[in-house]
């Protein structure tokens, strides 16, 4: 697997957790058929355990970005892409412009046609405030 099927794994990892699921073995054995040690597994698991853990914080920037809407009105899709996102913003050193742009890449493949402009706007500012302070 590629780095960026591993985000759009972690992502449905994610998906998953907010819908009650627990996005574990099970789960990334049968549903994602993602294999102990697969290239970019360590990157999948690390990027959706560090979604998991700081989700209060991460919850607590992108409300401060998604101008009009509560995080509640958002689908849960476009959630997990931003919390993703956002947690690669704020916590890995990964550059702003791959983050947002792979993010918008998931938003376009699995959400509606709108979802790819909210999602950089919001990630875009997030980027910005967060790698400017």
């Amino acid at each position: 697997m590629d780095r960026k099927t591993a985000r759009a794994q972690a992502m449905k990892l994610v998906y998953e957790w907010e819908m009650g699921g627990d996005g574990g073995e099970e789960t990334r054995l049968d549903l994602l058929e993602v294999r102990p040690g697969e290239n970019e597994s360590d990157f999948m698991n690390a990027v959706f355990e560090g979604v998991c853990a700081h989700v209060e914080e991460i919850d607590e920037k992108l409300a401060a970005f998604v101008h009009g809407w509560t995080l509640e009105r958002l689908t849960r899709v476009d959630l997990a892409i931003l919390r993703l996102g956002a947690y690669e913003l704020m916590y890995t050193d990964t550059a702003s412009g791959v983050v947002v742009n792979e993010a918008v890449e998931l938003a376009n493949q699995y959400s509606t046609d709108k979802a790819g402009a909210f999602v950089n706007g919001v990630l875009g500012n997030l980027g910005r405030s967060v790698r400017d302070a």
